[in-house]
């Protein structure tokens, strides 16, 4: 009768996770908790650890004046791999070392490791497995990649820790989560230009932006339990500080986009065409935005996909015009 109680209780949905999520509806049982605990069932955190990744290749293959070889199409799909399994690995370590705290948040608390669905020891595993899968993929990279894919480990290491010691997590966050940006773009040209740093920087308020969003479904929770947040931060001026952050990066990508030396002055403006649409998305959001409103906040927070796209598909228009 206990093993048939644990059953159901392993088989409940998370909260923030679509009715409709691949996991819950296909998987197999054991494997459930491991998925969930890689954040499987909830794939835009994936969406937006990647979509950085790509713009790093759109600029560095945009920047090259050249369309892409077979080498530039295999660190694409690498860095889909790899931002699955390090996305993974992230997440495992988040809630390795949150579990205490997300047994007492309403949206957390059936999480795997607070739930009793996966110890701390399976869970440090199954970390380990999803890093040394991922470093494989980066070793096909050149070495200046490899070695900044492994700079990486640090911000990642920290991040978990940064809403104990900061109000600024989202900040740390942003460190990690677009890191990408600079080891897709050093993998295709093997040198880091300062166009690629710029773009990082947008990308960091870019993650600064979404997550200050999502930070607003568990702002009662956290300051219950003494955690910080932006969002926490900004309270009822949340808006003035999401439009600069979107302000920001709409300009970081713009003078980004600035200093690649192409002779097309259309693939250019296809560039900031993009920058502009990205920019546009991000206002139609706060002009959505309200900070009462959990299931809303949610639905901002994933629509930051269809955002990020935008970049990458007039990053492929630019990229062809290059060549007419």
């Amino acid at each position: 009768m206990k093993k048939l109680k644990k059953k159901v209780h392993q088989s409940q949905r998370i909260l923030d996770a679509s009715d409709s999520n691949w996991v819950d509806r296909f998987c197999p049982f054991w494997s459930k908790p491991f998925l969930k605990l890689s954040r499987l069932d909830r794939p835009i955190g994936t969406w937006l650890l990647l979509l950085p990744c790509w713009w790093g290749s759109s600029l560095a293959i945009w920047s090259s004046n050249k369309l892409p070889n077979f080498h530039d199409y295999w660190i694409i799909v690498g860095c889909i791999i790899g931002a699955i399994l390090m996305r993974g690995a992230g997440c495992t370590w988040n809630d390795i070392n949150d579990q205490h705290f997300d047994s007492r948040v309403a949206r957390t608390k059936l999480r795997p490791i607070p739930s009793g669905q996966v110890t701390t020891k399976k869970a440090i595993i199954w970390m380990l497995m999803q890093i040394i899968l991922s470093f494989f993929i980066l070793l096909t990279f050149n070495q200046f990649a490899v070695l900044i894919g492994v700079v990486s480990i640090l911000p990642v290491a920290i991040y978990p820790f940064a809403k104990r010691f900061t109000w600024w997590p989202q900040f740390f966050l942003g460190i990690c989560f677009n890191w990408g940006i600079l080891l897709s773009f050093v993998a295709h040209n093997n040198a880091l230009e300062q166009s690629t740093v710029i773009l990082y920087f947008a990308g960091i308020f870019w993650t600064l932006f979404y997550d200050t969003i999502y930070a607003f479904q568990d702002t009662e929770d956290d300051a219950l339990i003494g955690l910080k947040s932006t969002a926490l931060l900004f309270g009822n001026n949340a808006k003035y500080w999401l439009i600069f952050f979107a302000s920001m990066i709409f300009l970081l990508m713009n003078i980004s986009f600035s200093q690649i030396p192409t002779s097309n002055f259309i693939s250019e403006v296809l560039m900031k065409l993009g920058a502009l649409i990205f920019y546009m998305h991000l206002i139609l959001q706060l002009w959505k935005f309200n900070i009462n409103d959990s299931n809303l906040c949610l639905k901002l927070f994933q629509s930051n996909k269809t955002a990020g796209l935008v970049i990458v598909l007039f990053a492929i228009f630019a990229i062809g015009s290059n060549q007419l």
